[in-house]
């Protein structure tokens, strides 16, 4: 089963859509990277390394469920006909994994899509229509002006279906989900990259969509990732962010898309 977290009233379900090898080397990934910083990673998760040296990729989403809602961050690689499987290694299973801890795709009804980048859209739609028939779909209104600049998958498989539906909730920065459950606009690996934030009591949890995608991200946060689309913005945004929270009084726990373990304490 899923591995899960509880902050105050609220419970965190890490669901696996997939994992595979990523398509070029890590040391292509991430240029800047010293050994040094490598062997730091490997320790941080050693779960993301294969014996060949490899970056063994997981693609993941989370469950939000407080006071009786239920809100997906992300919605995976999807099935064989979406637009990640031009790279992706495997097609999702983010169906059975909700399946498994009991939740209906009718039960979602808020999905948060962190970026447009296709591993994170997937299931988003099944058939040309909203996989989550009952839910709002939030993104940041500067990441829908990017994906028709930059004429995105996310656009025609995505947006076209979710406006025709009217089930695409554009929003401007922070948004309120629920009492102590907010999207914070995240920019840099995309413009409108947003990520997740859960307060509760003094416990903090933040999904963190592709704030930072490996460990070497994490234990030396000004790493550029090749595939950042403003590779200073985003870095500013990762230390800004990861430093604020390691600062709290608890620390905080990461959410995380892509590393071998789903939770990460900082």
């Amino acid at each position: 089963m899923p591995l899960q977290r509880q902050v105050g009233e609220a419970t965190i379900i890490a669901l696996p859509d997939g994992e595979g090898p990523f398509f070029e080397p890590r040391t292509k990934a991430f240029p800047t990277a010293t050994p040094d910083d490598w062997r730091k990673a490997d320790e941080t998760d050693p779960a993301s390394v294969t014996a060949g040296g490899d970056w063994l990729l997981r693609f993941r989403c989370f469950a939000i469920r407080l006071g009786g809602r239920t809100v997906l961050v992300d919605a995976g690689i999807g099935q064989a006909d979406s637009p990640a499987t031009t790279w992706a290694p495997v097609t999702g299973r983010l169906p059975a994994s909700l399946d498994e801890v009991g939740i209906d795709p009718g039960d979602v009804d808020t999905v948060v899509l962190t970026h447009l980048h296709t591993d994170h859209i997937g299931w988003a739609m099944r058939a040309g229509k909203p996989f989550f028939p009952n839910a709002r779909y939030v993104m940041q209104q500067t990441e829908i002006k990017a994906i028709a600049e930059y004429e995105a998958p996310a656009g025609p498989y995505a947006l076209d279906p979710l406006r025709a539906a009217g089930q695409l909730d554009a929003v401007d920065g922070e948004h309120r989900l629920a009492p102590g459950l907010r999207v914070i606009h995240t920019p840099g690996h995309t413009p409108g990259h947003q990520s997740v934030l859960l307060e509760d009591g003094g416990d903090t949890l933040l999904v963190t969509g592709d704030l930072f995608v490996h460990a070497v991200q994490l234990v030396a946060p000004n790493t550029a990732y090749t595939h950042e689309m403003d590779p200073d913005l985003a870095r500013t945004t990762r230390t800004t962010l990861l430093r604020e929270l390691a600062g709290r009084e608890k620390g905080a726990t990461l959410a995380v898309s892509h590393l071998g373990d789903p939770f990460v304490q900082i």
